[in-house]
């Protein structure tokens, strides 16, 4: 009996030990290795750490059922159900989790012309994707780039209503916009381009504030905003029609439509988007002359990807951009008997194509792209004569206007990484681009011409050196050899990122850039003021303009179970040398006459603040606030009547944003977005009633806040959801109020929101597959 109970407990015994399960399998991040990523089973108080290629063990784990949890930060965690019903059991598990809407660890390429993830890059990246774009109901570039720290986008023309974007203050012509990395924004479309990219083509946008040209050359001394296009992922549609009633008064009618197709195997896709957007003449002040133009826009395009094999992959995309625009007096009579009027026919042609290839075990890629951009321009800018005789010479030759630009790009680019160099890793970078832009913008009745080629060819190289755990120094140099610039163009570039923990990032940059002496988009802007048309003359002994830009940031993130809060603190210094200003040079038989000069130097420097929430996903914080100065270093001078001043015009000192999404759960959702621009001085010319003289204003400030809110009903017999959404833009109808009036104004005097309040409703119709990307 003793030794039979001894055989029982030593059996019982054995098979308690011998419950010897185990779980092992890989983690990875968007289909990368995740070092360091959490596993872990609450239940039992277990949990591991994942090593640095993304592997795992869980062993010794009872039989049973078991829930196990997949986690890393700035990822969405998945969860999986384990079964052992058997002992000495194995089990492999491998798991690829995705950007959570948190938005900390996305992947970003427009920093360092590689893909790093946003905590890793020693510059700052800011990412506005397709669903925060929604959220504000942005249907254009133009709209969506106002909810980001540092940047203001300006209406700049009461007639046309072209705008502009400026960072940390500087004008348009100091940020290069860059298409799925390519700067196809020529001058003429860079007036007119922020609107006619819709919302439905945009996958997300990159924005690097600060000095880019050791990357991309001319034009990036402000900036750089990176619009990467819709790509293909999972088989889905969307159908969306938007109606917007502005001010009670004028309606806008948007349409989109979006489709994705991908192979079974994943080696093909194509994404397709449509756009239709129609909008009336809106008057202010009611003097039958328009504040907001009519616009009649069609775009349509698509990307599309092809893998011959697993390490190589072909990216070719191909927009088309149409629009109609017209504004000034409201009046059937044809444009050129209009007492004022800007009438404009665009018809853009833009696409790349990037082909990759990998090799040398993953460490080693090549790669090698083209880019185009064709804008045909037919316009009309005019004011009609008082006195017969002159209507009558003004009909037999009607200021008219052609214009055409081209712009194409190609390039190489070779990436190397060192697994060992002295003691960390280092990413090597060496390109070598070439781009030219054909500008040709002619008004014969005005005398007005400008018929430009610029070329560039651009070398550059970088070294993206982690030096240890937490510490990387990203260094590069450029040299640009550009036709309008006498000698090479060098520029360095140093940046240095510290990671304190997961948590905080200091980061320390400089870098210098350079401006050619070249047309820019607000040259080829015609002006009315004083009863005639201003216009922008390139000076013949224009010199390029050069800048060093210096920035410093901390960012911190405190992570918690539901909740995820932090900032980034960023001061910036830039310096210019040889300025471009604008002075008046008096008036021709046409109008104001201004040449683009140099000046003495300028410099800007300010500080952005950025502060962001996330509670249980369910409600999310953003805002961002800057401050700042800019100042030439002696006055300039705007027009003859007026002293001069060393301040920027058109810039205000504090402007920043805050926008709230609400996300309850269930159907409901929410968004309440606020901008605000800060006191700036406007230059007014003299001619439209009430306006004697040449004067420069200081403008009050303004506020203008927002709402939208959603239902979706889910279709679950066709896998699909229909959305109703409704909301009112600029609620308290800040505007401006002093608009000119007739045909004489000052069309330039604009300095407010470009939208007074306006009424939106409208129905979403998508697939399940589609809301879940």
């Amino acid at each position: 009996m003793r030794s039979s109970l001894i055989f029982v407990f030593t059996f019982f015994a054995v098979s308690l030990f011998a419950q010897s399960n185990i779980l092992t399998g890989t983690v990875q991040l968007d289909s990368a290795p995740a070092d360091a990523a959490t596993v872990s089973i609450a239940a039992l108080n277990l949990g591991v750490t994942t090593a640095a290629d993304g592997t795992y063990s869980l062993p010794d784990l009872p039989q049973g059922t078991h829930e196990v949890v997949y986690s890393y930060i700035g990822y969405e965690p998945v969860m999986h159900t384990v079964i052992f019903s058997d002992n000495n059991a194995s089990t492999k598990l491998n798991i690829n989790l995705t950007e959570s809407r948190y938005n900390l660890n996305s992947v970003v390429v427009t920093g360092t012309k590689t893909f790093k993830r946003k905590t890793d890059s020693p510059v700052i990246v800011n990412v506005v994707s397709g669903q925060a774009l929604e959220n504000v109901q942005a249907c254009n570039l133009s709209e969506g780039l106002k909810f980001q720290p540092g940047l203001r986008v300006e209406t700049d023309c009461q007639t046309c209503n072209y705008t502009q974007l400026r960072m940390n203050g500087l004008a348009g012509g100091y940020s290069q916009i860059l298409v799925n990395g390519r700067p196809v924004f020529s001058p003429l479309t860079g007036l007119y381009g922020l609107e006619q990219l819709p919302v439905n083509m945009i996958e997300r946008i990159e924005v690097v504030r600060g000095g880019g040209s050791s990357l991309y050359g001319s034009s990036a001394v402000g900036g750089t905003v990176n619009v990467i296009t819709k790509i293909p992922d999972t088989d889905s549609y969307q159908i969306n029609y938007t109606r917007r009633s502005i001010d009670g008064q004028a309606a806008e009618h948007i349409f989109d439509a979006n489709s994705a197709l991908g192979s079974e195997g994943g080696k093909t896709g194509a994404a397709f988007f449509l756009n239709r957007r129609s909008r009336d003449l809106y008057d202010r002040n009611a003097d039958k002359f328009s504040e907001l133009s009519q616009l009649e826009n069609t775009a349509f395009g698509t990307n599309l990807f092809f893998l011959p094999t697993e390490n190589q992959k072909l990216e070719v995309s191909f927009s088309s951009l149409n629009e109609y625009r017209y504004g000034g007096q409201m009046t059937d009579r044809p444009t050129h008997l209009a007492e004022q009027a800007e009438e404009r026919t665009h018809r853009v042609l833009m696409g790349n194509a990037d082909y990759q290839v990998n090799f040398n075990d993953e460490n080693t890629s090549f790669l090698t792209y083209a880019a185009w951009q064709n804008t045909d321009r037919e316009h009309y800018t005019g004011i009609l004569p008082d006195t017969p005789a002159d209507i009558a010479e003004h009909s037999l030759n009607p200021p008219y206007g052609d214009s055409r630009t081209v712009t194409l790009q190609g390039g190489l680019q070779l990436n190397h990484r060192l697994s060992d160099f002295l003691g960390g890793t280092n990413v090597l970078t060496l390109g070598s681009e070439y781009t030219s832009d054909e500008v040709y913008d002619e008004i014969p009745a005005y005398k007005y011409l400008i018929d430009q080629t610029t070329t560039d060819l651009g070398v550059f190289v970088q070294s993206d050196w982690q030096v240890a755990e937490g510490l990387t120094i990203l260094s590069g140099i450029r040299a640009d050899r550009h036709n309008l610039v006498k000698k090479t163009v060098l520029s360095p570039r140093f940046s240095l990122l510290y990671k304190l923990q997961q948590s905080t990032q200091f980061r320390l940059s400089y870098g210098t850039g350079f401006r050619a002496p070249q047309a820019f988009d607000t040259d080829l802007h015609i002006a009315f003021a004083g009863g005639g048309v201003s216009r922008v003359m390139l000076s013949p002994d224009l010199l390029p303009e050069r800048s060093a830009s210096l920035s410093g940031s901390i960012n911190y993130d405190k992570i918690a179970e539901k909740y995820i809060a932090g900032f980034t603190l960023e001061g910036f210094r830039t310096r210019l040398h040889d300025a471009f200003i604008l002075e008046s040079t008096g008036e021709d038989a046409f109008g104001e006459v201004f040449a683009k000069r140099n000046g003495q130097g300028a410099t800007v420097q300010g500080l952005t603040v950025e502060i962001r929430a996330n509670y249980n996903r369910k409600l999310q914080l953003e805002s961002g606030l800057t401050r700042q100065t800019n100042e030439y270093d002696t006055p300039v001078t705007y027009t003859d009547g007026t002293e001069g001043i060393t301040e920027f015009i058109r810039t205000p000192r504090t402007y920043g944003f805050a926008t709230v999404s609400i996300t309850p759960g269930g159907r409901l959702s929410a968004n309440v977005n606020y901008v605000y621009t800060g006191r700036m001085k406007v230059p007014h010319f003299a001619g439209a009633p009430g306006q004697e003289t040449d004067e420069i204003i200081t403008s009050d400030p303004f506020s203008e806040l927002s709402f939208k809110a959603a239902y979706v009903q889910p279709i679950e017999k066709i896998a699909a959801r229909i959305e109703f959404y409704g909301g009112i833009k600029n609620i308290f109808d800040a505007y401006q109020n002093d608009f000119d009036l007739g045909k004489n104004r000052d069309s330039n005097f604009v300095y407010g929101p470009g939208l007074p309040r306006t009424f939106f409703v409208g129905v979403k119709f998508n697939s399940l597959s589609s809301e879940s990307r």
